[in-house]
């Protein structure tokens, strides 16, 4: 663009002041063929930016999965999901499209240089007053650029506490109605909504004055230019051609100025979303060890192993000691504290439980995850068929589903969709209710076949016939095989070995259901306390048509989200 006005000027002093056909004609031509480069130039621009645009766009979402897979189950404690959102919608757009603009902006510098050196052959005054213009955009520009980066983090910010505020209403809006918090919700969304809004504003107020400059400054270059131009064409300095060159010239910096400023706002803009997705990608999972000196070695003195025969679970913080083979259940008047419990049993905490003797967190974590499954009754359930969501990365056979799905009394929502296990099923389940969603989650368990299952709430939201049918086939399923369960419902309790009784989290009493209830008031005040839940739950006739409390299960997976 930059070389159009000099062959303009050349035609004009070359051929036609002086009557030369043949220098005008071939000077036309030059111009001419550079207009249709430029032309073919435009078209492969845009077609270059908008690769590299979807290029960058899909290797920052490829980079943010990938790191929030690897996370895996710290994602939640590390991360809050508005921040995960914002980063794989909007900040990942955002610098994609600043480097689009990266290009364009030193081309603009490029091109900014060379008009400079062309000017400089007709006049070293024209030269300089276009070189000072850099400076000039530095300095107007640059604390706006700073300040830009300084409102735009804060925005980004207040922008994740709302996008996790309207995921908490998407998932809780029923219970919310239900509880009547609707509009406290409601309310405490406003007045982010308005923060967000307010900051939105500060983000505007500088993007405009940098818009402004990108238009305003090149209009003031255009002014000064054309004003000395005319001077000196007036002095004799500078011929018509030359004039006509120097006007040319101004007006491809016009939008070179304007492409100079759109880069500075573009990459100040990019280095604030860059500097987020940085900031989640040095989350760090959970340590693993494995090699700390007082750990039991393998026969050959490497890594320390996990046991090679089902072993003894034991959780000194809580004294809760978990014998292989049997089904034990966790029973205390705070639900959190018997999930801690899990949690440190499944080494999804930092503790000293010990597995045979061995500290969990001696062990490599992925013989861990490769034996002991913990089975939280909110885990996510990802969009798709029924059979891909309990299948997971295995390819169970039709039978093993068949007797995964009975064993969790979900034959009825198998029955009840249109296509069965071939049913197309929303994100979290979203398309079942609450109780169908805890079955689906139980056969999810049961299919992967855990040598250790642990398993917080599992029939939290079922009503109390399909509860026990659930317990006793639960019971027999893993007949043999190192089972946990927390729980207070009187159903589950009697069909365990073992009942662990805690208060405040630690083991004050254990046995059988039915020795407990006789020997510890505060265990049958709990038990009675849910058996009478159990009651008005399964005289609720009407809300158990399908096998489970739609309300109760809803209020079970969504209360937190709610409260929170």
């Amino acid at each position: 663009m930059a070389l159009a006005p000099y062959l303009l000027a050349r035609a004009i002093d070359d051929g036609l002041e002086p009557g030369d056909r043949a220098a005008l004609i071939g000077w036309s031509a030059a111009l001419l063929g550079m207009g249709a480069f430029n032309a073919w130039l435009g078209i492969m621009r845009h077609r270059t930016m908008t690769r590299l645009r979807m290029d960058a766009n899909f290797r920052t979402v490829k980079v943010v999965v990938g790191h929030a897979v690897r996370l895996g189950a710290a994602l939640s404690r590390r991360a809050g999901a508005g921040e995960v959102v914002t980063i794989g919608v909007s900040d990942v757009q955002t610098i994609s499209g600043s480097l689009t603009v990266v290009g364009p902006g030193v081309g603009a510098l490029v091109a900014y240089l060379v008009v400079a050196g062309l000017l400089l052959t007709l006049s070293p005054l024209l030269a300089g007053v276009i070189l000072l213009g850099i400076p000039v955009i530095a300095v107007i520009a640059g604390p706006l650029l700073a300040r830009l980066q300084s409102t735009e983090t804060t925005y980004r910010e207040r922008q994740s506490v709302l996008t996790a505020r309207i995921g908490d209403l998407a998932s809780g809006l029923r219970v919310l109605n239900g509880l009547g918090g609707k509009g406290l919700v409601a309310d405490a969304f406003h007045r982010d909504s308005q923060r967000l809004r307010a900051q939105g504003y500060r983000v505007g107020a500088v993007t405009s004055w940098l818009q402004a400059l990108g238009i305003g400054l090149p209009t003031v270059f255009l002014a000064v230019i054309t004003w000395l131009a005319a001077r000196l064409a007036a002095q004799g300095q500078l011929t018509v051609g030359e004039l006509v060159s120097v006007y040319g010239y101004v007006a491809v910096l016009v939008p070179m100025v304007a492409f100079f400023v759109e880069c500075g706002y573009g990459i100040s803009r990019g280095l604030v979303a860059a500097r987020r997705v940085a900031a989640f990608l040095r989350l760090e999972p959970a340590a693993d060890h494995g090699t700390l000196p007082h750990a039991r070695s393998d026969s050959r003195g490497g890594t320390p192993v996990a046991p090679a025969e089902p072993s003894v679970l034991h959780d000194p913080e809580s004294g809760v000691r978990v014998l292989p083979g049997r089904l034990t259940a966790l029973a205390g008047a705070r639900p959190a504290e018997s999930a801690a419990v899990i949690d440190r049993l499944g080494r999804y905490a930092e503790s000293a439980a010990t597995w045979g003797g061995v500290r969990l967190d001696d062990i490599q974590l992925a013989q861990i995850r490769e034996r002991i499954l913990v089975a939280d009754n909110e885990a996510d359930l990802f969009a798709g068929t029924l059979r891909e969501l309990v299948s997971g990365s295995r390819d169970p056979a039709e039978e093993d589903i068949a007797r995964a799905v009975h064993a969790a009394a979900a034959d009825d929502i198998v029955q009840g969709l249109p296509d069965g296990l071939d049913s197309a099923v929303d994100a979290q389940g979203r398309s079942l209710s609450g109780g169908q969603r805890q079955r689906v989650r139980l056969v999810r368990a049961l299919l992967a076949e855990p040598e250790v299952l642990l398993a917080v709430e599992p029939t939290s939201a079922l009503d109390a016939h399909t509860e026990a049918t659930v317990a006793d086939r639960l019971r027999a399923r893993r007949a043999g095989r190192t089972t946990v369960v927390t729980s207070t419902s009187p159903l589950v309790l009697d069909r365990a070995d073992t009942v662990f009784y805690l208060v405040e989290g630690k083991v004050v009493a254990s046995g059988s259901h039915h020795r407990l209830l006789d020997e510890e008031p505060g265990y049958r005040g709990l038990v009675a306390r849910d058996a009478g839940e159990d009651a008005d739950l399964d005289g609720e006739t009407d809300a158990v048509a399908d096998g489970d409390v739609d309300t109760a299960g809803d209020v079970d997976a969504g209360v937190g989200e709610a409260v929170r």
